[in-house]
């Protein structure tokens, strides 16, 4: 009896021993907080984002440039495709100076990025940004890279046959470093509209709003062309372009997911699905208004649903993509067919009337339509929260207000500098003899 007695006292003090030593352990991990996971690099995120950087760079160069160079007078379509095309040389090299860390560096009160990361100081192969988790930061840069060259080229759209080509050149800089770079802060790198809460998933505000009212300030700056008539050179390339612009958005809204998952098939099929519906809903609402469904009617029209449908494309469902399709096809139809001549402003390409209206259009639907169950970072008005369109309208609001004044004073300061348009002479002789020395066609 006494060796079983011994035997108990023995286990029950190894039991103690071992709790004694285990305890602080088990309080300390049941007191310390939860450690995030590390970030790491994933293989099938990082070729996703490569293919969809790729595609945004297609939008510009080729298809932004055959779009508004086939729509350009013959006279003036190789310089049309010139402006986009160096627009994207130029903001490749600024961007990695100086335009990635006053767009994402660490916020200063809300309104640009600090400047820690100027020429991509500490930036390695191996980094990763807090905003892209899974995917190497160098591709971050790239893939932003390409979407604030493309928004400093919409706006030429409506300067086009009568700016000079210093001017642009001068204004593409300057406007992409102090428009640009504060409102894609305010939005995508923290922020004073993203911690007000604003939706924008691929760059309705940041782009579209932003280029698109910059277009109709500039247009109105520089006044109206001595030929006013648009008198398309090449419809074919017009028709090529548009599509290679509807190829490029999918990595432009699918590619916004940052990541290979179902957020960017949702955006995927989502753009797809507006796009066809705009286009269609332009057409048709041509054809009654004019007696015949054009085929740059149904270019614009699908350019118009690819414009509205970026903010949303990542937060909405199917039915919240074709209402805002049809918006886009319709609303902005009228904006080109009756608002311009009736308001008299020279936009030659109509960038304010499908890129500004339509990106309108877009941004406040998505605080309509937002889906909790596609995205749970957006709830719209019709899912119980009607305080997103109104913050939506701030964010709307915000980008066209500080985008007009600041592309207005920037315009009087190249005015006085070098001057803005072209004269009589070199109008009328065209933009690609009287700028570069060339033609785009020699037939």
């Amino acid at each position: 009896m006494k060796m079983i007695g011994s035997k108990k006292n023995i286990v029950l003090a190894l039991v103690f021993i071992v709790a004694a030593l285990f305890a602080p352990a088990i309080i300390t991990a049941e007191e310390a907080p939860a450690v995030a996971p590390a970030l790491k690099i994933d293989t099938g995120d990082t070729a996703w984002m490569i293919v969809a950087t790729a595609l945004v760079m297609l939008m510009s160069i080729p298809g932004l440039a055959l779009f508004y160079g086939g729509l350009a007078k013959r006279k003036d379509s190789l310089n049309t495709m010139a402006m986009t095309f160096v627009t994207f040389c130029m903001v490749s090299v600024l961007w990695v100076v100086y335009g990635y860390t006053f767009s994402f560096g660490t916020d200063l009160r809300g309104i640009i990025g600090g400047a820690e990361k100027l020429l991509l100081k500490g930036v390695g192969v191996n980094s990763i940004s807090d905003l892209a988790k899974t995917i190497p930061e160098y591709l971050f840069i790239m893939y932003q890279l390409t979407f604030a060259a493309i928004t400093v080229a919409l706006a030429s759209g409506a300067y086009i046959e009568r700016m000079k080509f210093s001017a642009w050149v001068l204004f593409s800089i300057l406007w992409m470093t102090v428009v640009y770079l504060p409102v894609a802060h305010w939005v995508w790198g923290g922020g004073f509209l993203a911690k007000l809460g604003a939706l924008d998933f691929a760059g309705g505000t940041v782009v579209h709003v932003n280029a698109g009212i910059a277009a109709l300030v500039g247009a109105l700056v520089l006044g109206k062309r001595k030929e006013k008539a648009i008198l398309p050179s090449n419809l074919t390339l017009v028709i090529t372009g548009a599509g290679l612009l509807w190829f490029g958005w999918f990595g432009f809204n699918a590619g916004s997911a940052l990541a290979a998952n179902g957020l960017a098939g949702a955006a995927f099929i989502n753009t797809n699905t507006a796009t066809a519906v705009a286009a269609l809903a332009w057409m048709f609402t041509e054809w009654l208004h004019s007696g015949k469904p054009t085929v740059l009617g149904l270019a614009s029209g699908a350019v118009g649903g690819l414009v509205a449908i970026t903010p949303a494309a990542g937060f909405v469902n199917i039915s919240g993509a074709m209402i805002i399709g049809i918006a886009a096809g319709i609303i902005p139809f009228y904006a080109v067919a009756k608002l311009k001549p009736m308001l008299g402003y020279d936009d030659t390409l109509d960038a304010f009337g499908i890129h500004g209206i339509g990106g309108t259009i877009g941004a406040l639907l998505t605080g309509v339509f937002a889906d909790p169950s596609v995205n749970e970072l957006g709830k719209g008005l019709l899912y119980g929260n009607p305080g997103q369109l109104w913050t939506q309208f701030i964010a709307v609001a915000a980008t066209l207000v500080y985008s007009g004044v600041m592309t207005f004073v920037l315009f009087m300061i190249i005015k006085a500098v070098v001057g803005i348009r072209v004269d009589v002479e070199q109008e009328v002789t065209g933009l690609d003899e009287s700028q570069h020395g060339e033609k785009a066609y020699n037939l």
